[in-house]
């Protein structure tokens, strides 16, 4: 799928696509085309009118910076992480981003949070801009404060789940550790994040002949992100403490089932031994002739197992 932008009188506006309009001319006309999993066929016409290489999946998700990052004949290729929801859970995916002189090339295979919060200011004319230079800035801010309100919901979800494991008293512990263990995955790859588009923005400094507004928003984003990942810690730390405390809990109830089931068997060891020593088939047994023996085996019984018990009771260890 291709979406066609353009900027007018420094406002980016998404193309209706038209029948009339050729998928090439609709290209030469674009000041930003967004692809999600293109066709063989689109991608052809993109990398013959733009007169580049259509990258590979494989080539995309290449970690190292020079393969991130990096300016050739083509323009200049950034290749940034963006978050992904998944069924409750977050996935990090590479989005490539190609800005030539009057055009901005992002590739994706997914549709993600960010291109759709994008796509809808757009539409609504909220989204300035005076050259794809700059859309691409915006791009980046728009990615950091969308990461920044991820943080402040998960710091919600985290206070909500502190409550539940630290003063209900009949909360679902290892529900709890699932809900934290999610948390912490989702926060890290937040942090992943970040630091991905800490690197993007230092190379754009570096790299791009910026103006000294633009220069100083990218700054600003550097000092978003670094505050940013001041949380992130804080989070990792509050997380920590509550998987921490939630796993002592959980040690604390096995501690107590083992502790009732040791002092069951000390309780009925006595009576044990008493019913043992009475169910010997010794000829010689004075109890086996008497009228009361058998009552007095089972008040033996009775007597030997409420002693321990007494005892525990007063040692306050039940």
């Amino acid at each position: 799928m291709l979406r066609f932008f353009s900027i007018e009188q420094g406002v980016i506006r998404e193309l209706e696509p038209s029948s009339d309009t050729s998928l090439e001319a609709s290209i030469r006309n674009a000041h930003w085309i967004d692809t999600i999993n293109p066709t063989e066929d689109e991608r052809d016409t993109l990398a013959k009118t733009l007169n580049i290489t259509f990258p590979e999946s494989g080539d995309v998700q290449e970690i190292e910076a020079s393969s991130r990052c990096f300016i050739d004949n083509e323009g200049l290729h950034v290749h940034a992480l963006f978050m992904s929801p998944n069924e409750g859970r977050f996935n990090t995916v590479t989005v490539a981003c190609l800005l030539q002189d009057n055009c901005l090339l992002t590739i994706r295979d997914d549709e993600l949070a960010d291109f759709r919060l994008l796509r809808l200011r757009a539409r609504k004319g909220q989204v300035m801009c005076d050259t794809p230079k700059q859309l691409l800035v915006t791009l980046f801010d728009q990615k950091v404060e969308n990461h920044a309100d991820m943080l402040e919901d998960m710091h919600h979800q985290l206070e909500k789940l502190s409550a539940y494991v630290l003063e209900e008293d009949d909360s679902d512990l290892e529900e709890a550790v699932s809900r934290i263990a999610r948390l912490e995955d989702a926060n890290g790859k937040v942090r992943l994040c970040l630091m991905d588009t800490r690197r993007n923005i230092s190379f754009l400094i570096r790299r791009l002949g910026v103006q000294n507004e633009d220069r100083e928003s990218l700054r600003e984003i550097v000092l978003d992100i670094d505050t940013l990942m001041s949380h992130c810690t804080f989070l990792f730390d509050k997380v920590n403490f509550l998987m921490d405390s939630t796993q002592g809990f959980i040690n604390i109830e096995q501690n107590q089932i083992i502790k009732t089931f040791s002092i069951a068997s000390v309780v009925f060891l006595p009576p044990t031994v008493v019913a043992s020593v009475y169910g010997m088939n010794f000829n010689i047994m004075p109890e086996l002739q008497w009228e009361w023996g058998y009552p007095f085996a089972i008040g033996i019984m009775l007597l030997s197992g409420f002693a321990p018990y007494l005892f525990f009771k007063h040692k306050g260890w039940l």
